[in-house]
């Protein structure tokens, strides 16, 4: 599974929503936790990729580095590094231009060769 997470990642960090969506399932499940509280849900290949679409513009430049990796019944966990520059300016204050970098994990399913679950957890 591994290796699927990887190509997920370098498409993810290459701003590729093509090539993040060519590892996913069709029934893909991704979710985003932060600080325990359940922030985005999709269901499905297609709302994943509309929302990587919509968001794309947020950064200049994002990246996800793996610093650890487990498998463990049928779950990958993978912490992760992120970092990007923000591309435009936000309503709470964040310039374009501004960096951030954050710590977290990622949890991955993979179901006939592709992922089918993706969940993003960070503080």
């Amino acid at each position: 599974m591994r290796e699927l997470i990887e190509r997920y990642l370098a498409a993810y960090n290459r701003m590729d929503v093509n090539g993040m969506a060519a590892t996913m399932h069709r029934e893909v499940v991704f979710e985003n936790y932060t600080a325990g509280v359940l922030s985005v849900r999709t269901l499905g290949v297609d709302e994943l990729t509309h929302l990587a679409e919509s968001s794309s513009f947020l950064f200049s430049a994002r990246r996800q580095v793996i610093l650890a990796y487990e498998e463990r019944d049928g779950t990958a966990t993978a912490h992760i590094l992120f970092d990007g520059t923000f591309a435009v300016d936000l309503p709470n204050g964040v310039r374009a231009g501004q960096s951030i970098t954050l710590n977290g994990r990622s949890e991955f399913r993979q179901r006939d060769g592709l992922l089918v679950y993706i969940g993003d957890y960070s503080e």
